[in-house]
């Protein structure tokens, strides 16, 4: 098992598109062996975030410390002082265990990891209804100020317009609809539809 390569699933959307709740649910169905990739951050933990589960919570002088050591597979300053990005070590990990890897990752990132591993990478975006119900489930969350939540509506217009850049696009119009078809996506590119 000390050489698997497996796959890597990348979900991207902007901020209330639905991307976490359908990797969530993806990462539940045993028969995909997935292992989620956890980011690393230079942001603080937000409400229950755990270190090391969320996320790795590390220090901004860290983080830049680690871009300088070429640690990191993808990184992205996504706003001012606010870094994210994948550790090399983490995809290393969970291919150890002998998993795919499955990413809740910022557009930029994700089409980075497609670029670095074209074949063996299925990037999927997750398309919210709309803008305005975006700015809906992001007030609903309760978790950021007015400010921010506006920083990111400015951010969605942007990484909407990415979409095509993705292999797949799935339509969070309905979220039972989604999973289904996040389901089917996996499945088929695991070659577990026949």
């Amino acid at each position: 098992m000390e050489n698997f390569e497996g796959k890597l699933f990348v979900f991207s959307a902007p901020s209330g598109s639905g991307k976490t709740t359908i990797v969530r649910h993806l990462l539940g169905q045993e028969k995909f062996n997935l292992e989620f990739s956890i980011s690393a951050t230079s942001r603080e933990p937000r409400g229950f975030e755990v270190d090391g589960k969320d996320y790795y919570f590390i220090s901004l002088k860290e983080f830049k410390e680690n871009i300088k050591n070429d640690a990191f597979l993808e990184w992205e300053e996504v706003y001012r002082d606010n870094f994210y990005g994948t550790l090399k070590t983490e995809v290393e990990r969970i291919w150890a265990q002998g998993k795919h890897v499955i990413f809740d990752i910022d557009v930029v990132g994700g089409l980075r990891i497609k670029k670095k591993f074209p074949d063996k990478t299925l990037a999927v975006f997750v398309k919210p209804p709309s803008v305005d119900e975006l700015k809906i489930r992001l007030k609903k969350r309760k978790t950021e100020s007015d400010e921010k939540i506006n920083m990111r509506i400015a951010k969605a217009s942007v990484e909407l317009a990415t979409a095509p850049q993705f292999d797949k696009i799935i339509k969070n119009y309905d979220l039972e609809v989604a999973l289904k078809e996040a389901e089917d996506l996996v499945g088929e590119y695991l070659g577990l539809n026949q």
